[in-house]
């Protein structure tokens, strides 16, 4: 929990603002939902493990790592709107610690960017879109697991009803020109990911 600690006060110092009582808990406490297999306080973990050392490169620290904390807040795998709610909750602490209205739409914008249903487009977008999708490119094992996570979050979904989906969505991410936006990223995790993705592919195509 103590990584956690720091990356909450860093960004709240960052943007020069104070949380309201008891805001960490209510996120934490969010990550910690039954229903959740991979959108939990270990991916919250390994997010922030892997903005840390890039936070420099980001044109407003304080607020893409505070979007890291908000992007899952709101997580309900039979919803289509987690993002617009979790950007509405954010959008609402920030509002109340006194940040001007171009932060809000930043942060806004920050934590609609992780839909991924269109590429980000500030730098900043690509920085925290990239940590999120930095998972891609864990060893093989930990994609794996990663997978696992996600099969368990949909297991509402028929099977082929969800490897049809499945497929289509790692197709999307094999399409692009490059996977991760930013250099760092692409140099650390670009092949693996490719690797990983084509691989989970194939045994979906075999199922």
């Amino acid at each position: 929990m103590e990584p956690l600690t720091r990356s909450w006060q860093r960004s709240w110092q960052a943007l020069q603002a104070a949380p309201a009582g008891g805001l960490f808990e209510q996120l934490v406490a969010c990550y910690e939902e039954p229903h959740r297999r991979y959108h939990t306080l270990l991916h919250l973990g390994e997010c922030i493990e892997r903005l840390g050392p890039v936070l420099g490169l980001a044109g407003y620290p304080g607020e893409v790592e505070v979007a890291l904390w908000f992007h899952d807040a709101v997580y309900d795998p039979r919803r289509q709107d987690n993002e617009a709610q979790s950007a509405l909750w954010a959008r609402q602490a920030l509002e109340a610690a006194g940040l001007p209205g171009e932060a809000l739409s930043r942060v806004e914008s920050l934590i609609m960017a992780t839909r991924h249903s269109v590429l980000p487009e500030t730098p900043d977008e690509c920085l925290l879109v990239d940590v999120d999708l930095s998972i891609l490119g864990s060893a093989p094992a930990r994609f794996a697991e990663y997978e696992a996570q996600v099969r368990e979050e949909y297991d509402w979904i028929p099977g082929a009803q969800f490897r049809h989906r499945r497929a289509a969505i790692l197709e999307g991410l094999l399409g692009r020109a490059a996977i991760y936006r930013t250099e760092h990223f692409q140099r650390l995790y670009e092949a693996q990911a490719r690797k990983n993705l084509e691989r989970s592919l194939r045994i979906l195509h075999m199922k």
